[in-house]
């Protein structure tokens, strides 16, 4: 379960585990436009977005342990750095960036660990994308990519970042093709696992306010400082 927590982790806050994902075989569909002409359009689409909020489902399979686990909660972002990823089902499990600080709860271990939010060379591409920094078109090829799960009408890009990232290869992204809203991230681990993150309910623009990223240290949990963290 250790592995799955840990996988859990580096994929909601540290931008979704964003690693290599196969592609496949399929032809690329005729109807398509040019796929950068689409990448534009999720990237300006994407740069209007202050905040949204969403219901996801994570379902991971694979790893060193060959686990298979299918997880729901509901996630908040806000830019710039500011997230909320919320794990309801089966087990509990929270992971708050407050813009500087990055807590990661898991109430039945009874501990909160506390880490810097990365900065300079220690953040990786998709996540600068999260925060509103990066740009699709600027930080990465992009290219189709064919999914069987996909929802119809929608577009899945595969992302391969441009500079070389130490924890992943590349992305599928798979966004509405009316709205061009997320509606998927597949990704998969070091360890050989997959992860797909499904989304719903997804409301962009809703003004979160601040308070939804402060992140009370309950009473009676041990508190780990990572090294960074208190430097």
């Amino acid at each position: 379960m250790k592995q799955v927590r840990k996988t859990a982790l580096l994929s909601a806050v540290l931008g979704l585990a964003f690693v290599a994902f196969p592609p496949t075989a399929r032809t690329q569909s005729a109807t398509r436009p040019p796929v950068m002409e689409v990448a534009r359009n999720v990237q300006r689409s994407y740069e209007a977005v202050r905040d949204f909020s969403a219901d996801f489902v994570h379902a991971y399979a694979g790893g060193v342990l060959g686990q298979r686990v299918t997880e729901r909660g509901t996630v908040l972002i806000k830019k710039p750095w500011k997230m909320r990823w919320t794990y309801t089902a089966p087990e509990k499990k929270v992971f708050v960036s407050d813009g500087s600080r990055l807590y990661s709860y898991i109430p039945e271990d009874k501990q909160v660990i506390v880490s810097p939010v990365p900065t300079g060379d220690e953040t990786s591409t998709p996540t600068l994308f999260l925060a509103g920094k990066g740009n699709l078109t600027r930080d990465f090829v992009v290219s189709w990519a064919d999914v069987s799960q996909a929802p119809a009408d929608t577009y899945a890009l595969k992302l391969v970042p441009i500079r070389k990232e130490p924890d992943y290869e590349s992305l599928v992204l798979v966004v509405d093709r009316k709205d061009l809203k997320l509606r998927m991230l597949m990704t998969s681990d070091q360890q050989g696992g997959q992860s797909t993150f499904t989304f719903s309910k997804l409301k962009e623009n809703v003004n979160i306010p601040d308070k939804e990223f402060r992140f009370q240290i309950p009473r009676g949990v041990e508190v780990v400082m990572s090294d960074a963290a208190v430097k």
